[in-house]
């Protein structure tokens, strides 16, 4: 009971550090990862640890699953290049140069221990910058690139990851050996995600119980990735593609009733998820810190504080002439789009590289790390670290470097929302054109007001109006079933399905007018 009280305490002070962060304007994992730098120091504090077998699969399989299926596999097409560019060759480099930094301080740390911490620390995590990032409003195209190298990233640097991991098992490290394996797992993982998505999609769409649907999400999110690791593919990749095969479809055979709460079971799980890691990391780091002498205390933190430069000049050594042979391009040959979007700029290149902060997989991949592993307790301090120190650096100052660059794109999701409730509008009314009753005529009605593709904006005063009675009428109903329920008048089974039919008509409201 008692290691019970001293979890929800610590989840309890970590949800009061996110909203803090929220409250500021800052991504809620600077401040996760202030707390368990803080909780790695605190005195007394308690001892919680998650096996090694068990930290890529419970932090990284649910994780990826709900990144990639909101991913766009067309604007990812679209950015290719740049998205390309981060996820193989800039995760290289990271690897290699930091492989080399580590190296070059402790000679005796074998290469291949070396590899796995470059690919440890290699990919940026997008939750923080898109934390930052969204509600400023930035082009899209900064957005798509950030995300899909993110979503992309993370199986490059987790391949090589396992295979480092792999060759210090094996006591060597041998491109030439490892390249065949790395192909097959890549093409294996393509293959069996997307049919493993496709399957499982024809059995869900049978669930018509929500919560049910939502437990066998997670469940077989988790059976996709130890089934893809038992087969000797990549777990990150097989995910993704799987993620990626249920988004094609889910749209028109998971129903409204079903969907709306799994979304919110999901953004709720991820955040507890971050949560987790970043409690779990903090408590490795105190008894790591008082296990070394002095003198190897400095050199591990002079190590970690090293590594850190090299991921950040990395990105930028790599980013920034990518971005200027681009720019070249254009104006060698013109800049043709396939759709509306933002010009690479100097500015937008400044961005990008600067959105390097490195989040849950980096922690993830270090807690998974086998006990016995040579330096792992170095690992996981570096690893820590990094992300530390991205995150407060880089997720604290990307804001006024956005708001400073000032990059527009004219806002082309608002165009294509635009388009779509136009086309949503037309087939919707011709779907009944020829009825001609009372009751067509007020659907009719209710329906273009709901799709019209210019709603009115805000700031007009007649709806301000509207929308201050509808919800202050809201509120009163929702106090009377309160006084109600308080009265014994309904039990909490009426009251419950007459808070949710409540809920239901806000949600219409906000959904409506934005």
């Amino acid at each position: 009971m008692r290691n019970l009280e001293q979890l929800l305490g610590l989840f309890l002070v970590a949800v009061t550090l996110a909203a803090a962060a929220r409250r500021v304007g800052a991504p809620y994992p600077v401040f996760l990862a202030l707390g368990g730098a803080l909780l790695a120091f605190f005195p007394g504090a308690p001892s919680f640890s998650v096996s090694p077998d068990l930290a890529l699969a419970l932090f990284v399989a649910p994780v990826l699953l709900d990144a990639a299926y909101d991913a766009s596999p067309r604007d990812l097409r679209d950015n290719w290049a740049p998205v390309l560019g981060l996820v193989v060759f800039a995760v290289g480099l990271t690897t290699a140069a930091v492989a080399l930094i580590v190296h070059a301080f402790i000679p005796t740390m074998p290469w291949a221990a070396a590899i796995t911490l470059g690919a440890i620390v290699a990919p940026p995590d997008a939750v923080a910058a898109t934390a930052v990032l969204r509600p400023l409003h930035p082009p899209h195209r900064l957005l798509t690139v950030l995300e899909g190298e993110s979503l992309l990233n993370d199986a490059s640097a987790l391949l090589i990851y396992r295979l480092s991991v792999g060759a210090v098992a094996a006591n060597e490290f041998s491109i030439a050996a490892i390249a065949p394996t790395f192909l097959l797992a890549v093409a294996g993982s393509v293959a069996a995600g997307t049919a493993l998505g496709w399957l499982t999609l024809q059995v869900m769409e049978r669930v018509q119980h929500v919560p049910t649907a939502i437990i066998l999400q997670f469940l077989s999110t988790f059976a996709v990735w130890i089934l893809a690791e038992q087969m000797g593919l990549s777990g990150v990749l097989t995910v993704v593609c799987y993620a990626v095969a249920m988004a094609r479809s889910a749209p028109e055979r998971v129903p409204a009733q079903t969907r709306l709460p799994t979304n919110a079971v999901w953004e709720t799980a991820v955040f507890g998820l971050n949560i987790l890691a970043f409690i779990f990391i903090g408590l490795q780091i105190r008894p790591i810190l008082e296990s070394l002498e002095a003198a190897d205390r400095g050199r591990y933190l002079a190590v970690a504080v090293a590594v850190l430069v090299t991921v950040i000049v990395v990105r930028f050594a790599w980013h920034m002439p990518f971005n200027a042979v681009v720019r070249w391009h254009h104006r060698r040959f013109g800049f043709h789009p396939p759709r509306p979007m933002l010009r690479p700029s100097t500015g937008s290149g400044l961005v990008v590289s600067w959105a390097g902060m490195r989040g849950i997989v980096t922690l993830a991949a270090a807690l998974a790390l086998p006990l016995g592993f040579p330096f792992r307790d170095l690992i996981v301090l570096t690893a820590f670290a990094v992300v530390l120190g991205t995150l407060v650096i880089q997720g604290l100052t990307l804001k006024p470097l956005l708001r400073a660059l000032d990059l527009n794109d004219d806002d082309p999701i608002g165009r294509e929302l635009r388009a779509a409730r136009e086309s949503a509008l037309r087939a919707g009314l011709a779907s009944f054109a020829r009825d001609r009753s009372p009751a067509a005529k007020a659907v009719r009605q209710e329906f273009t007001a709901l799709l019209a593709s210019e709603p009115v904006g805000e700031n007009d005063p007649t709806r301000s109006a509207q929308t201050e009675i509808y919800h202050g009428a809201l509120q009163a109903a929702r106090q009377a079933i309160l006084e109600m329920r308080d009265a014994d008048k309904i039990g909490d089974d009426a009251f419950h399905r007459m808070e949710e039919e409540l809920d239901w008509l806000e949600m219409a409201d906000r959904n409506q007018h934005g």
